[in-house]
C-alpha cells in the first residue's frame, strides 16, 4: 500500500508543527503545503523545516491551493487557516468537491450544528456527495472540555451538573490566535472589541456544550458567554505575541448551557501569553457532580499547541475509514497516539 498522502493548507505555527510531526511518523507523505506569505511561498519544504533533502526536496511550498488538489496525489488535506465555520466553508467545500478528505483546526467546526447548522448540513451533503469525509478537531474544542467530559461521564448513572475548566498559555500559538484575543492591545481596545464583536476570545464553548448535551441527551435551553481581559502587570514575550504592561495578556472566557432555567454545563477558560510570569499555574479540570462524583485534574495543562497538532495528525487514518459525511470527535474512534505505521490502521 502506498503511503497516505497528505496536504498541508496554511503554514503557520500550526501547519508547521503537523509538518513536523508527520516527518516522525511511518506510512505518510506530505505531498503539498499551501501558505500564502511571501517568505516561505517557493521555498522547499526541507528548508523551511531544517530538515536534510530527503523525498521533500521536490515539495515546494505554493501559494495556489488547487495546484495540490489532486485526488490521486493527495488523500487528506489538513486545514489549518481559520477559526469559524463560515470562513472555511468555500476551502472545505473546494477540497471536498475534489473528492479530497478535510480535517480542519476551525474551533466551530469540532461541532458546527451549534451555530452554523444550514453549513453542517450543506458539508455533510457535498461530503457524501463525493464520498469522502470532514472532520473538525484540535485540544480544544476537540478534547479536553467537550470530549473528554463526555468520557468520564461513561462511568456515571446519572449527571446533575458539569463544570469544564481549562488554564493556558496562549505561548504556542500564532499571529491569528494573538489578534482573536486581544493579546498585546489596551484594555480599552479590549473592552471596545468585545462591545463591537470584532475580538473572539476562545472560539468554541456553544460547540463544547452542545456537543456535551447531545451525547448524554440533554436538550440545553440557552447558551451564555463572557469575555473579560486579563490585564499584565509586567512585559510579557511569547513567539507570536508582545505585552507591554498594563496591556492586555489574555482573556478570561466563561460560558454557560442553561437547562430548565439553572446551569447545567458550565465552562472557565482563562487564558494568556506566558501565564507563570504572574504565578498563575496552567491545568485542566473537570468536575462532574452525580453518581459517582467525578474528579479530573491535569497539571499542568496539555500543551495547547502540541495538543491540537497531535489530534489533527493522530486522526487521519480514522477520517479514511470514517463513512462519508461530516463527523465530530463523538463519530469516530477514541483519539490515541499513533507509533506504528498509519497505513495499518486504514482498513
Amino acid at each position: 500500500m502506498e503511503n497516505i498522502k497528505i496536504v498541508i493548507w496554511g503554514f503557520g505555527a500550526m501547519g508547521k508543527g503537523m509538518a513536523e510531526m508527520l516527518l516522525t511518523k511511518k506510512g505518510v507523505s506530505i505531498t503539498g503545503v499551501c501558505d500564502l506569505h511571501p517568505d516561505l511561498v517557493g521555498k522547499p519544504l526541507y528548508e523551511v523545516l531544517n530538515e536534510e533533502k530527503s523525498e521533500y526536496n521536490k515539495v515546494i511550498i505554493d501559494d495556489n491551493i488547487e495546484r495540490l488538489l489532486d485526488k490521486e496525489q493527495c488523500d487528506v488535506v489538513l486545514l489549518a487557516t481559520d477559526s469559524f465555520t463560515k470562513k472555511a466553508f468555500s476551502k472545505m467545500k473546494m477540497i471536498l468537491e475534489r473528492g479530497i478528505n478535510v480535517i480542519s483546526t476551525a474551533e466551530e467546526m469540532a461541532y458546527p450544528k451549534a451555530q452554523e447548522p444550514k453549513l453542517a448540513e450543506e458539508l455533510d451533503k457535498i461530503a457524501k456527495a463525493n464520498n469522502v469525509t470532514v472532520l473538525g478537531t484540535g485540544i480544544n474544542p476537540g478534547f479536553i472540555m467537550d470530549l473528554l467530559v463526555v468520557a468520564l461521564s461513561g462511568v456515571m448513572t446519572d449527571v446533575k451538573y458539569i463544570e469544564a475548566n481549562r488554564v493556558n498559555s496562549l505561548s504556542p500559538f500564532g499571529p491569528a490566535v494573538m489578534e482573536e484575543q486581544g493579546v498585546g492591545i489596551t484594555k480599552e481596545k479590549f473592552d471596545e472589541g468585545v462591545k463591537n464583536n470584532t475580538l473572539s476570545g476562545h472560539v468554541g464553548f456553544s460547540e463544547s456544550i452542545h456537543m456535551i448535551a447531545d451525547a448524554i441527551g440533554v436538550k440545553i435551553d440557552s447558551f451564555e458567554q463572557q469575555m473579560k481581559a486579563i490585564v499584565s502587570n509586567v512585559e510579557r514575550k511569547s513567539k507570536y505575541g508582545y505585552v507591554k504592561a498594563g496591556h492586555v495578556a489574555g482573556v478570561n472566557m466563561t460560558g454557560q448551557g442553561i437547562v430548565d432555567g439553572k446551569v447545567f454545563i458550565d465552562m472557565k477558560h482563562p487564558q494568556q501569553i506566558e501565564p507563570e510570569l504572574e504565578g498563575t499555574s496552567t491545568g485542566d479540570y473537570i468536575n462532574i457532580k452525580g453518581t459517582p462524583e467525578v474528579h479530573m485534574a491535569i497539571t499542568p495543562e496539555i500543551d495547547g499547541g502540541i495538543g491540537t497538532i497531535a489530534m489533527c495528525v493522530n486522526m487521519i487514518p480514522h477520517v479514511l475509514n470514517a463513512k462519508p459525511g461530516l463527523k465530530t470527535m463523538l463519530d469516530l474512534p477514541v483519539p490515541r497516539a499513533i507509533l506504528g505505521d498509519m497505513r495499518d490502521l486504514v482498513e
